[in-house]
């Protein structure tokens, strides 16, 4: 809520939600946010929460250096008739995960962590195991070893 409301100071516009939900927790209704920019703490923090920070772009260069140019990577979507482009698109975007026309798909068998400050590596999937294995073994040897 912290968040929502000096995004308000700082000019932003909330169209839709922005107010607590319930009486337990920090659940906050479904909220549209507009007027934003970089340097806005609602634009730059890492948010995990049913809110959408709407900023404007003028190109698709102006669009990537945006979404890029933040500590955080987790991931990213967005939306586009063009299969060519969203290809391109994606492969720019520096997110540990990229939906393209969806949200939140996630499948048990790839692996998903993110980029910069978001996630410490990759989850799920063979590569998970296959990394944990590795150190679990690695550490039986040193045990039998003495070292």
């Amino acid at each position: 809520m912290e968040r929502i409301q000096r995004a308000k100071a700082q000019g932003a516009t909330v169209h839709l939600g922005g107010e607590k939900y319930g009486t337990q927790g920090y659940w906050v209704k479904p909220t549209v946010i507009t007027n934003t920019h970089t340097g806005m703490d609602i634009v730059e923090a890492e948010m995990f929460g049913p809110v959408a920070v709407i900023i404007k772009f003028e190109d698709e260069d102006n669009v990537l250096e945006l979404a890029n140019d933040s500590p955080y990577g987790l991931a990213a979507s967005f939306f586009t008739k063009d299969l060519t482009r969203s290809i391109k698109v994606a492969n720019k975007l520096q997110a540990g995960t990229v939906w393209v026309n969806c949200m939140n798909e996630l499948y048990p068998g790839v692996p998903y962590g993110g980029f910069k400050q978001s996630g410490v590596g990759r989850e799920c999937g063979q590569y998970a195991l296959d990394t944990c294995v590795v150190h679990i073994l690695s550490h039986r040897v040193r045990d039998l070893s003495g070292h």
